[in-house]
């Protein structure tokens, strides 16, 4: 299969198009790290780095990132199918181009028949993307695969995380699971935080099912619910013994409007 490349989508919208812009923000959401360790999976924010990039940074500076990272994103766009892969493109941003490890994908596909290689469901996500340079700013040599959830079916994402600690359990190195998601939208900060705290509270318990129902329930407008409850599903059978919460922060924080804000939480699964 021919590589092709994936343009950037959101670069000088979402995150700095001048390379070494874009480097210097990073490293400086980066800030001093911390000592590195490995992990089976996190939470990481995907809103534009201004407001998201700092919680962003905080979990990336405490991770030993990986040969490959699968990151898990919801489909903001509509487009393309609802469990979308994307393994003939390497994916371009300022920072150069950072390969799909294309045998970790093609296993995927093979152990989730749902999983379908569809180029629609990437082409304009930026939620992906904007993981992109954190990872080229502290593993250069990483390759990872993009998987787009466009469906909110709990038995689905379970299937998926299952078959997803499958294929890392059978592979020779270590694999990082990034589910990208903000969490409650365009309520207030009051509202936002007692929401999204209950959230948290089912992630440090590792409880997939919990968070799922908990969103349900509360209302909580968490857009990644779906990559959060198929990380935590794949963690917890591959070993998962604990959740930390790095950092929580919302849009409120860097603009000064509580009215009407999206909160941003970093969390690590060990």
């Amino acid at each position: 299969m021919e590589t092709a490349i994936r343009p950037p989508a959101v670069a000088g919208r979402f995150y700095s198009r001048d390379p070494l812009a874009l480097r210097e923000e990073v490293e400086g959401y980066l800030g001093p790290g911390a000592q590195p360790r490995p992990a089976l999976g996190c939470i990481v924010p995907h809103a534009g780095y201004m407001y998201s990039g700092p919680v962003a940074g905080a979990v990336f500076r405490t991770l030993e990132i990986p040969p490959t990272c699968v990151i898990l994103c919801p489909n903001h766009t509509g487009l393309g199918v609802p469990i979308s892969i994307m393994s003939n493109h390497a994916w371009q941003t300022p920072l150069g181009a950072l390969p799909v490890d294309v045998e970790l994908a093609s296993r995927l596909k093979d152990n989730f028949a749902w999983l379908e290689e569809d180029a629609e469901a990437h082409r304009a996500e930026h939620a992906v993307e904007v993981q992109l340079p954190f990872l080229q700013v502290l593993r250069p040599s990483t390759s990872f695969v993009p998987i787009v959830l466009g469906t909110r079916e709990f038995s689905v994402l379970e299937a998926l995380g299952a078959a997803l600690a499958q294929t890392i359990a059978q592979q020779a190195h270590p694999v990082l699971i990034i589910a990208s998601s903000d969490m409650n939208h365009y309520e207030s900060d009051l509202v936002t935080r007692r929401k999204d705290h209950l959230a948290i509270e089912r992630i440090l318990e590792l409880d997939a099912r919990g968070l799922f129902d908990v969103a349900v329930k509360e209302d909580i407008s968490m857009c990644g619910l779906g990559p959060a409850v198929t990380m935590l599903t794949a963690a917890r059978l591959l070993g998962a013994r604990s959740a930390e919460r790095i950092q929580y922060a919302t849009s409120g924080d860097v603009s000064g409007d509580r009215r009407m804000v999206v909160g941003y939480a970093g969390m690590v699964i060990l």
